[in-house]
């Protein structure tokens, strides 16, 4: 599939994808994920641009064709929004008006993508038109990841004992092409920026979405309760797909086709 490198950004890649008109779609992947990995293999891409849809997406630092910063602070989530906010401004995004159909933007993010999604409408409520969260949670999967257990693991191979810190490295361990160096170094920064819902709650309408067998969807009603009690335009959307997983949740047709609905309202 077509697509054009941007590279406006310092530490992320960024990709265009279907026309050039449009209120764009941003898309923000998860742990150990990519462009490629979350999005384009498992066939948004080709959704998003069989809708008639414009889509920005961005690997994150380390991550797919992104690189690897060795300083720990460009992989802090408020740089990474920094540069999501820097990048749609080159892009020319204007904020949102009536008027212009095409004006503000919309996100659709995945597990650590909808954290960041999460954060940024919040920051950002007149340039975020709607939101879609994937696999999102109200507590932080990576606050309590052993740092130690996995450099261990990644250096000797010693098994790690904490079941979160052994299936992410797990996850990161089946792309050949992932750098372990990026992907500790972006559990570090986010360590200390832990994610803490009620800190800032986005007003403008959320799709939450996640497998009714991932154990993070437990929390995601704790996340509509919150949209609810300040202030939204309108009530959290939620749905839950049955049989599906935090890890194959993103492959379903059923959470395509409600993001394409959701977004077009």
């Amino acid at each position: 599939m077509a697509h054009s490198v941007e590279g406006r950004s310092s530490t992320l890649s960024s990709y265009l994808f279907g026309p050039s008109t449009g209120r764009p779609v941003l898309l923000i992947h998860g742990f150990a994920s990519s462009t490629e990995l979350n999005w384009a293999q498992t066939g948004w891409l080709t959704a998003l641009e069989a809708a008639g849809r414009r889509v920005i997406s961005v690997d994150l630092p380390g991550h797919g064709g992104s690189a690897a910063p060795e300083a720990l602070d460009e992989y802090t989530p408020s740089r990474i929004r920094a540069e999501i906010l820097q990048l749609l401004s080159d892009l020319g995004t204007k904020p949102l008006d009536p008027a212009e159909p095409a004006s503000g933007v919309d996100i659709i993010g995945y597990s650590l993508g909808s954290r960041l999604a999460w954060e940024f409408g919040a920051a950002q409520p007149e340039l975020v038109h709607r939101l879609v969260l994937g696999g999102p949670a109200a507590i932080d999967p990576l606050a309590d990841f052993d740092l130690l257990a996995a450099e261990r693991f990644v250096s000797s191979g010693e098994p790690i004992v904490d079941p979160v810190t052994a299936d992410l490295m797990n996850l990161a361990m089946l792309v050949p092409r992932n750098n372990m160096f990026a992907l500790l170094s972006l559990v570090r920064a986010i360590k200390t920026e832990p994610f803490d819902a009620t800190e800032a709650i986005p007003r403008r309408p959320v799709l939450l979405v996640a497998g009714e067998r991932d154990e993070l969807a437990e929390t995601m009603p704790r996340l509509a309760e919150l949209i609810a009690s300040h202030g939204a335009e309108e009530p959290a959307e939620q749905l839950l797909l049955p049989a599906r997983s935090h890890a194959n949740a993103v492959t379903s047709r059923a959470f395509k086709e409600a993001a394409l609905r959701f977004l077009s309202d």
